[in-house]
């Protein structure tokens, strides 16, 4: 049986093209989530590959529609053939049901594993420069030392609730609580 699985991020984006591409590719059945694909959890693949059987294929329109990164992807995929069934990306014109379509995605797979290697490593390599030129990453603190010492003061002597401290200096009551 060909399952085809379709997803979109918002509400305010359409599945329909997907729809057709996917039953154009002869899917039997499609699943769709409207479900951001950083998810965890994403209900109807969850529920495709609870049903998916020995034979089956899924069919997605492009494999980012499946997943976001390329260990996810990985991973799904590796579930899928360990039920026996083949995986088809459309956009990519990859076919793990074929010989040559698992070589091709295991090639594609090294490519982006390797690029995604490159770009940890220049971004390493920047923040390292960035360093031994005196710039520290991350983002600024909320209070000044000064501001700090304020806050410390106005607990400890003026007994302040954090809420009322925290409104006064703009920030959470958590930025406060760290203070503390």
């Amino acid at each position: 049986m060909i399952l085809g699985y379709a997803r979109v991020s918002t509400k305010d984006q359409n599945l329909d093209g997907q729809r057709d591409a996917l039953a154009a590719a002869g899917a039997e059945r499609v699943f769709a989530d409207t479900i951001t694909g950083t998810a965890r959890t994403r209900p109807e693949l969850d529920r495709l590959l609870l049903e998916l059987r020995s034979g089956d294929v899924v069919v997605v329109t492009r494999y980012d529609r499946l997943a976001r990164s390329l260990k996810d992807l990985l991973a799904i995929v590796d579930l899928i053939q360990n039920r026996g069934a083949g995986f088809r990306s459309l956009g990519e014109d990859i076919d793990t049901t074929t010989p040559a379509g698992k070589l091709i995605f295991h090639v594609f797979a090294s490519i982006a594993e390797f690029e995604r290697a490159r770009i940890v490593e220049r971004t390493r390599e920047g923040l390292e420069a960035a360093r031994k030129r005196g710039r520290v990453g991350g983002r600024p603190p909320a209070l000044s030392p000064a501001q700090k010492a304020e806050v410390k003061r106005m607990r400890d002597e003026e007994r302040r609730p954090i809420p009322e401290i925290a409104a006064l200096f703009n920030v959470s009551d958590k930025t406060i609580r760290r203070v503390v």
